[in-house]
């Protein structure tokens, strides 16, 4: 006997998400209703120049916000004022797909987010003209996995949302529907 698990947040976007789009946007066909394709979790760490031990840490941190293994991320060119070399590791990011996309999603919503101090929604500002969202969160503690006690330097992170909406307009009822809350203008 198998059981089938689907995340919550997937089964809503299959029932309730895509017949709203539906109906707002008013899509001639079922496959032209966006969806999120991927969410990435990025990190700078810009003292990772002189302590090397601080990409590790980011790594492992994102490691357990996300449930999958993060990566360290390279410099791409030189900076002698900043003493960079190419191919120096800068920070660290994970990209979610699939089911562990939607538990995260789920988590951000309905976890992490509320535990912001003096939350009042995200900024709706963050789009980037084709349909993709960036949110950035300014201290890592907001997530449960992370034990406050073990965190040496508080410190933040990107989470890009990809849609695959052609608009600005789609993306944001897109992640609207799904739970995100965006600030009332």
């Amino acid at each position: 006997m198998t059981i089938n698990y689907v995340p919550r947040l997937k089964n809503e976007f299959q029932k309730n998400v895509s017949k709203s789009l539906m109906e707002e946007f008013s899509y001639k066909n079922t496959m032209q209703i966006p969806s999120v394709k991927k969410v990435i979790l990025s990190r700078g760490v810009g003292a990772a120049v002189a302590d090397k031990k601080l990409v590790d840490q980011a790594v492992e941190e994102l490691t357990l916000i996300s449930g999958q293994k993060a990566v360290p991320t390279l410099s791409k060119k030189d900076v002698a004022s900043f003493k960079l070399r190419k191919g120096m590791p800068i920070g660290a990011k994970v990209t979610l797909r699939g089911d562990k996309m939607f538990e995260f999603l789920d988590r951000l919503i309905t976890v992490a987010l509320p535990r912001v101090r003096d939350f009042h929604g995200i900024k709706s500002s963050g789009f980037d003209g084709r349909g993709n969202y960036t949110l950035g969160i300014t201290e890592q503690i907001i997530f449960p996995e992370i034990d406050i006690d073990k965190v040496n330097k508080i410190s933040g992170m990107d989470i890009t949302f990809v849609t695959s909406a052609s608009t600005d307009n789609e993306a944001k009822s897109l992640l609207s529907l799904m739970g995100l809350p965006f600030k009332k203008n």
